[in-house]
C-alpha cells in the first residue's frame, strides 16, 4: 500500500456475499460517505447481480454528485491475480472474468479479490489493524475467512489463494467441512457447524436442550443466533456449546500464531459480534498456549468496521488504481 491516494478521490467499494450485495463509497481517508444494502438471489448468471450494482452505484453517486474514479470488488469466491472468478460455491460461478465485466459495464478502471481478503485490507487500513504490518484476521460467521498481513503487504500465495485461514486442520480426520477435508477450523466453529453440534447435543441431551429447542421451535431451526441467544439468558447448554467453540476457535488461533507470529489477531464476524465473549476465551487460551516468543508483544481484538469491513476493504483496494 505504498501507493500515492488524490487528496479528494472518491473509490467504490462492492461486497458481494452469497445472498447480498453491498456498495459503498469512500473518500481517501477511509470514511465512507453512503452505503447501499440489497439482497438477491444467487445466480449462475452474474450479469443478474449487475443490476444490484449498478443501482447502489447510482445512488452513491447522487449522494455527493462528484465523480467516481475506481471501482473495488471482493466476491464471495477464489479469485486469480486477472480479476477472473475461479470458483464460488455460494454463488455458482466458475471462470467468470468479472474484473473484464465490471470494466466494460461501468466504464471506469476496476480490481477484484476475495471478500475476506477485502475485509481484512479493511480493517488494517481503517480498522482495528491501522498501523500495524503483522496481523491476522479472522472472520467467523456462516463460514470462515481470513487474511494474512504480513510485513506490510496482503499474503496472497502462489497462486492469489492464500489466507484461506477456515480450512486450517484443528482436529485430524474430524469433522466433514463443506469444503473436501475434514477436521477444519470452519467445520467446528463456523455458524452452518454451530448449528449441527448444537442440534447433536439436543438429541443426546433432551432435557437439557429444552430452552434452544423451545427459542428455535424444532431442532432443524436451532442455529448460532438460537445459541448465542441461549447462551445470553445463562443456558447451561448453550453456555457449554460456546465455551466449546472458543476452544476450537482459540486452536486455530494458537496455529495461526504460531505459523505467522502476527503482532496483532483481529477477530470478527456475525458469530464474534453475537457472541463477544469468545474473545476473551480466545486471549487466554491463546496466551497459555501458544509458543512464548510468538505471544511476547501479541494482542487479540475484536474488529471495529463491523458488516462495513468488506466493503471499506474493497474499496480501499480500488485505491491502488489512482
Amino acid at each position: 500500500m505504498t501507493h500515492k491516494k488524490k487528496k479528494r478521490a472518491l473509490t467504490l467499494g462492492v461486497d458481494i456475499g452469497g445472498t447480498k450485495v453491498n456498495v459503498g463509497l469512500m473518500d481517501a481517508t477511509g470514511r465512507l460517505l453512503f452505503v447501499q444494502q440489497s439482497q438477491f438471489s444467487a445466480s449462475k448468471n452474474p450479469e443478474r447481480i449487475f443490476d444490484d450494482i449498478s443501482a447502489g452505484i447510482e445512488v452513491c453517486r447522487s449522494k455527493t454528485g462528484q465523480v467516481v474514479e475506481a471501482l473495488g470488488v471482493g466476491v464471495a469466491a477464489q479469485v486469480n491475480t486477472k480479476g477472473v472468478v475461479r470458483d464460488s460455491q455460494n454463488l455458482g460461478w466458475r471462470n467468470v472474468p468479472l474484473k473484464k465485466m465490471l470494466e466494460k459495464h461501468f466504464g471506469i478502471p476496476a480490481l477484484v479479490i476475495n471478500d475476506v481478503n477485502a475485509a481484512t485490507l479493511g480493517e488494517w487500513q481503517f480498522g482495528a489493524g491501522k498501523g500495524v504490518k503483522d496481523l491476522a484476521v479472522l472472520f467467523v460467521g456462516t463460514g470462515v475467512g481470513g487474511g494474512i498481513i504480513t510485513e506490510g503487504k496482503l499474503l496472497s500465495g502462489c497462486n492469489n489463494s492464500g489466507g484461506e485461514l477456515g480450512h486450517i486442520t484443528i482436529v485430524s480426520d474430524g469433522r466433514k467441512c463443506h469444503c473436501p477435508g475434514k477436521g477444519c477450523l470452519e467445520a467446528y466453529v463456523g455458524g452452518w457447524a454451530i448449528a449441527e453440534r448444537a442440534q447433536e447435543m439436543i438429541s443426546a441431551l433432551r432435557m437439557e436442550g429444552k430452552r434452544l429447542l423451545t427459542l428455535a421451535g424444532k431442532i432443524q431451526q436451532v442455529t448460532a443466533v438460537t445459541v448465542s441467544q441461549a447462551y445470553k439468558e445463562g443456558d447451561l447448554l448453550a453456555r457449554l456449546l460456546v465455551e466449546e467453540t472458543g476452544r476450537y476457535l482459540a486452536a486455530g488461533v494458537v496455529s495461526i500464531v504460531n505459523a505467522f507470529n502476527p503482532c496483532l489477531v483481529v477477530l470478527g464476524g456475525g458469530v464474534v459480534e453475537g457472541i463477544p465473549d469468545l474473545v476473551p476465551m480466545v486471549k487466554e487460551i491463546t496466551r497459555n498456549s501458544a509458543l512464548e516468543a510468538n505471544v511476547e508483544k501479541l494482542k487479540i481484538v475484536k474488529a471495529t468496521l463491523g458488516g462495513n469491513s468488506g466493503v471499506i476493504g474493497a474499496a480501499t483496494l480500488a485505491q491502488l488504481l489512482l
